[in-house]
């Protein structure tokens, strides 16, 4: 028979009932306190519960800590945690909050140093040029350029800082252009860049004699990289030379000193060594730096409990003194009744509690319950400020809580570890290679450089293909009218056709703003000249050879050819949007008469084929035509039609509401099939105007209805022409009269035939 289970015992009260709340109800006012972030009371509370108990609770202790971690009274949360030690062995997920809240002094101390370090400010018309080496460097590793590679966007980056999107990106080649331009201009830096992405091979390859071999090559020639050197460092990691390695990511840390990497590189040469408390320190400024990393997380918490809690301390003592137990009971309860009613500063009890005497502290912490209360009430707090001294020198204050120098040379000082003066950093024979020291010269840069492969001119708008190949926009697009295929190398190009995300090359587009403003000034003004004899509206009009096109009805278009592609891209650039429509004629070329239309908009398919919705505007008459980049082209004359006034107006007027009616009565009597057709292609009939000559071009209905009538194109070219309105409602009116004798005509033999069957 199994036995029953033990009922769980009553929530605690309070010793007299002088707390006036239970225990349990104090307690979960103290977790919602630390929910809503009020850390300070939630550390109270949990002191006053502790006050109220018979038997310390290590749980409570953990959360007393937890709470004054977070509150930032570290000494004091080291005191709690120390009690919680007693009670049981510590495990490093539960000092989490610890290590978190010195990573948050740390962080702080970091974030005054970021910004009082000395940033180049963003160039002014006016001001000094931004040195070469910085205009060349990787946005993102803040270090030269090293196999540029230009992304989609247009930025410019080394090719191993591309950051993998959610999707696998299209594989994208180094830019030819730039890389041309780096070993041009910075040759030792490259054979540098080179023998490290060699010794990073062997490295991965598991030859670490053979990279170090490469490394120091590379370092002969960038004796300031502080990559290779932490390179190096974690070279001699592996082949367990902790001494160099430590030598090495030392100077790496003292330089860069917001480098996670090379603070983690240290902690593991100072842990191959032995220096526990350096590898915590070290362990807690990658935390610092990076707070979200979880294996950096683990190894702090890991280390802290060896260093802070001594194998003798963090075991279960069962021990007894109730004398002192009780003497320190009562004074812990005093503590939090004080608190309760007049909020005193912790820092009193704290100092009053460490100006014990060294004999009577000792007796305090013979038994278990006394030193536990001796470490909640914070009379342990001076010790715990020197073991936090001792390793973190940037968390020491006065105070229970940190405190921060008040300006940037006390950051600089001997306390502040793995920073060097200025001074000093400025005569250190490793030379960062981003620092500008002013010992650069100007790039040596000229046309050649940046010269496109299509047109053998400089580069305007320079856009970089996926396969690492620069070429104008504007050349690049016609290339890719023909075959959507690299013009150089012939590789596929089918993405970027399809997205058609044809951004400029920044970095390209920048340097030759710098250096060829002249050369980049003529090429502006030939494209403005050429943009300007585009955009002429009556001279080289491009024209679009297709079909029959009226002013105010749509005309959508598919567009696939080359040299269509290339004028309706012109249109839209211009900005004009126009373009004229003919039909072919034998031996003109191209009909007398068109239609000028209007884009509203364009609509591209992977292919790079496009449908143009367009309108008609106006009508013109060809001049003259020829022929350019293999569309044609006119010089033309706009129509309009001729006003009349008087007992002709009224005769118009008259005519224009009977052609209106007669027109809207034979659309009525059209099968529905037919309709629904000619409404989704050239959408609603246009109502009747008020004023018929409104219009240059006349109403808008009535080219509609020319539009919709079954016409043949010379005669819906000779009514294009007409620039009388009455010739042109005449013509329709007989139009419109022997089409409903045939349909009526037709109509009657249907009927005929059915009566005889």
């Amino acid at each position: 028979m199994s036995p029953e289970p033990v009922p769980p015992p009553p929530p605690p009260q309070c010793p007299g009932g002088e707390c006036g709340e239970p225990l349990a109800q104090r307690l979960e006012t103290g977790d919602e306190a630390f929910r809503a972030g009020d850390y300070e009371a939630a550390a109270e509370l949990f002191r006053s519960v502790l006050a109220g108990l018979a038997q310390p609770e290590r749980g409570l202790c953990l959360r007393l800590g937890d709470a004054l971690a977070r509150a930032g009274r570290l000494p004091e949360a080291l005191g709690a945690f120390r009690g919680a030690a007693r009670l049981g062995p510590l495990r490093p997920e539960e000092l989490a909050e610890l290590a978190a809240g010195l990573a948050r002094a740390l962080g702080q101390s970091e974030g005054r140093l970021a910004a009082g370090k000395p940033s180049r400010a963003p160039e002014a018309p006016g001001e000094a040029r931004v040195a070469p080496r910085d205009l060349l460097g990787c946005p993102r590793c803040r270090r030269l350029l090293h196999k540029p590679v230009t992304l989609p966007c247009g930025l410019t980056v080394c090719k191993r800082c591309v950051e993998p999107g959610p999707t696998r990106p299209q594989l994208r080649r180094v830019n030819v252009v730039l890389s041309g331009l780096l070993e041009k201009c910075f040759p030792a830096e490259c054979r540098a860049r080179r023998l490290g992405g060699q010794a990073r091979s062997l490295q991965r390859q598991q030859q670490p004699e053979a990279a170090l071999l490469r490394c120091d090559q590379a370092l002969d020639e960038a004796p300031g990289d502080y990559s290779l050197l932490l390179l190096r460092a974690e070279l001699y990691l592996t082949m367990k030379n902790y001494d160099q390695a430590l030598q090495d990511v030392t100077i790496v840390c003292q330089n860069e000193p917001l480098l996670t990497k090379g603070h983690h590189v240290k902690a593991q040469a100072l842990s191959g060594l032995g220096r526990s408390k350096e590898v915590l320190k070290e362990f807690l400024y990658c935390l610092a730096l990076n707070p979200e990393c979880n294996s950096v997380k683990k190894e702090a918490q890991k280390v802290m409990c060896e260093v802070l809690f001594l194998a003798s301390e963090n075991m279960h003592q069962n021990l007894t003194s109730p004398i002192q137990s009780s003497v320190l009971k009562t004074k812990l309860q005093a503590q939090c009744q004080s608190h309760v009613n007049t909020q005193p500063s912790l820092e009193e009890d704290s100092d009053a509690g460490c100006s014990k005497t060294p004999p009577e502290k000792s007796d305090m912490c013979r038994n278990t319950n006394a030193s536990i209360l001796y470490f909640i009430l914070g009379l342990h707090c001076e010790e715990d400020k020197k073991v936090l001294d001792s390793i973190l020198p940037t968390v020491s204050s006065n105070g229970l809580k940190r405190q921060f120098p008040n300006d940037l040379e006390d950051v600089h000082d001997s306390d502040m570890p793995e920073k060097i003066p200025k001074k000093e950093a400025d005569s250190s024979p490793q030379r960062n290679m981003n620092s500008n020291t002013g010992e650069i010269p100007e790039l040596l840069i000229d046309v050649t450089d940046f010269e496109c492969a299509l047109c053998m001119r400089l580069l305007f708008e320079p856009v970089t293909t996926p396969c690492g190949h620069t070429f104008c926009l504007k050349c690049l697009e016609r290339c890719l009218d023909h075959a959507p295929h690299c013009p150089l190398c012939k590789e596929k190009l089918s993405e970027l056709l399809a997205s058609r995300n044809f951004n400029i090359t920044i970095l390209a587009e920048e340097l030759i703003f710098r250096y060829l403003s002249d050369d980049l000034s003529d090429r502006k003004r030939i494209y403005d000249e050429e943009m300007t004899e585009l955009s002429n509206l009556t001279r080289d009009v491009p024209i679009f050879v297709c079909a029959m096109a009226f002013p105010t009805v749509p005309c959508p278009l598919h567009v696939f050819e080359p040299r269509y592609r290339l004028m309706i891209r012109r249109c839209m650039e211009t900005g004009t949007r126009r373009f004229g429509m003919c039909l072919s004629a034998e031996h003109a070329g191209i009909s007398e008469y068109g239609c000028m239309l209007e884009i509203k908009d364009v609509r591209t398919f992977p292919d790079g084929s496009s449908v143009v919705d367009a309108i008609g505007v106006s009508r013109f008459r060809v001049l003259s035509h020829r022929h350019r980049d293999g569309y044609n082209t006119a010089d033309i004359e706009y129509l309009e039609d001729e006003k009349v006034e008087g007992p002709e107006y009224e005769e118009l007027t008259t005519l224009h509401d009977s052609v209106y009616q007669q027109s809207v009565s034979w659309f009525g009597a059209l099968q529905e099939h037919m309709k629904e057709q000619i409404l989704s292609h050239f959408g609603v009939m246009p109502d009747r105007e008020a004023e018929p000559q409104s219009n240059p071009s006349g109403p808008a209905w009535s080219w509609w209805i020319l539009a919709v009538l079954p016409l043949e194109r010379k005669a819906q070219l000779a009514i294009l022409g007409m620039t009388s309105l009455k010739e042109r409602l005449l013509a329709i009116r007989r139009i419109l009269v022997i089409i409903t004798r045939k349909m009526n005509s037709r109509q009657e033999m249907i009927n005929s035939r059915e009566r005889n069957n």
